[in-house]
């Protein structure tokens, strides 16, 4: 295929660019176009699949019959089957008369079915008869119907992918993917999103009637290293926001950087420096903060077995965790109390005050817990014998469910 083919080609359906990946794709559709084999046509949303779709219906034997192009991830699984194969009247609630489906009625033309991997598996099972054999049948009908439709599909995802998770047909797949073409995103177009740039703010200057916008060099590279997830359609939108709402019509960098939104961010930004410095990866960033809450848990535990916590004015609060820091390596005296919370079902736990039973400033973690079991089940066994072992209302003096009551005289094996 001569590269005059492909300017007139792009010339004719209105396609910007000159990135070798655009040209390359050009190229297998007009080679593809007169044959009626199955095209499968790869690429991002908004990278421009649907116009190689209308090349290949207008360069086939087939451009005097209908296109239609169809969305299949915008149709309900429940009425996708009547959608494309058509049904009979009284087949199922809603169908007050016979309908013709979209392979009926681009008979002898072509059918462009868009997000092909959002298509259920019964209706992919459909699909490949006609693709097979070039039949269908109806919703509620037992006749076999013959039609004569060349399909060209598209797709964001990828199908292999799909298969290999059993969401698609893996027979259907190599099906369509006789011929495949890739469309590359903008990103990967170099020069050409310059190219695009101007194009669609000629088309806004003569929309809006206002003088087309152009760009400083230093804006040009930025729009040139920007990623444009949305491709196409986000830097058409782009422009069109610029053109209306900019006075000054040459846009410097500056002004540029305020319409392109920020990626986001798959971690804290407070760690983004640090990552970048140590090239340690996001689960080590996590595993850091799950390690240092931890630690600061632990450090917050020993201030309440110590009974206090430094006081903070507006000068001193923000080195509050150095003052915290600080208090926990100082030496407390123990006081001669204690407030213990015990688990409680209620919106607000109840506290209770323990003569202290022994020194715990030094103890280890397991000897912190059986202490508090030991005084939890002091307290049980109080709240027994002040309410005469009646459980109900020892369990609203504790401030507990009668049932974790229950729970836990058996987890201590109080007798009652």
């Amino acid at each position: 295929m001569n590269e005059k083919e492909v300017i007139s080609i792009k010339q004719r359906f209105g396609i910007i660019g000159n990135s070798s990946t655009l040209n390359h794709a050009i190229s297998v559709a007009l080679q593809v176009a007169p044959t009626d084999m199955t095209v499968l046509i790869t690429g991002e949303s908004g990278s421009g699949k649907e116009s190689f779709s209308k090349i290949i219906h207008q360069l086939s034997h087939r451009k005097h019959g209908q296109f239609i192009a169809v969305n299949c991830g915008a149709i309900p699984e429940g009425t996708i089957d009547s959608e494309l194969f058509g049904h009979e009247k009284g087949s199922f609630t809603g169908a007050t008369e016979a309908r013709k489906g979209y392979f009926e009625v681009t008979n002898g033309g072509t059918i462009f079915l868009d997000e092909i991997g959002e298509m259920p598996l019964g209706t992919q099972a459909r699909l490949l008869r006609v693709l097979e054999y070039g039949e269908f049948i109806k919703v509620g009908s037992s006749k076999v119907q013959k039609t004569d439709v060349r399909v060209v599909a598209a797709t964001n995802v990828d199908l292999q992918e799909k298969v290999n998770s059993g969401k698609f047909r893996e027979d259907l797949y190599y099906r369509l993917n006789t011929v495949p073409i890739y469309v590359p995103p903008l990103r990967e177009r170099g020069e050409d999103i310059q190219l695009l740039f101007r194009k669609f703010a000629t088309d806004f200057s003569e929309k809006y009637r206002v003088k087309p916008i152009s760009l400083t060099a230093e804006a040009q590279e930025t729009l040139v290293r920007f990623p444009f997830p949305g491709n196409i359609r986000q830097l058409k939108n782009l422009v069109e926001q610029i053109s209306v709402l900019e006075m000054d019509r040459e846009i410097d960098n500056q002004k540029l950087v305020k319409y392109l939104p920020t990626p986001n961010r798959n971690v804290p930004v407070l760690f983004e420096k640090a990552a970048a410095d140590e090239g340690i990866s996001e689960r080590d960033l996590l595993y850091k903060v799950l390690f240092d809450l931890k630690k600061d848990v632990s450090d917050l535990k020993k201030l309440v077995y110590n009974g206090t916590v430094p006081e903070t004015t507006p000068d001193t609060a923000d080195n509050l965790p150095q003052l915290l820091e600080d208090q926990i390596n100082q030496e407390i005296p123990e006081p001669n109390r204690e407030t213990l919370v015990i688990e409680s079902d209620s919106e607000q736990a109840k506290t209770y005050e323990l003569e202290k039973v022994e020194d715990i400033s030094h103890e280890t973690e397991e000897d912190e817990s059986l202490s508090i079991e030991k005084k939890e089940k002091e307290l049980i066994i109080k709240a027994l014998k002040k309410n005469n072992n009646k459980r109900k209302y020892a369990a609203q003096d504790l401030g507990i469910s009668e049932r974790t009551l229950y729970r836990k005289i058996k987890q201590y094996e109080i007798e009652e």
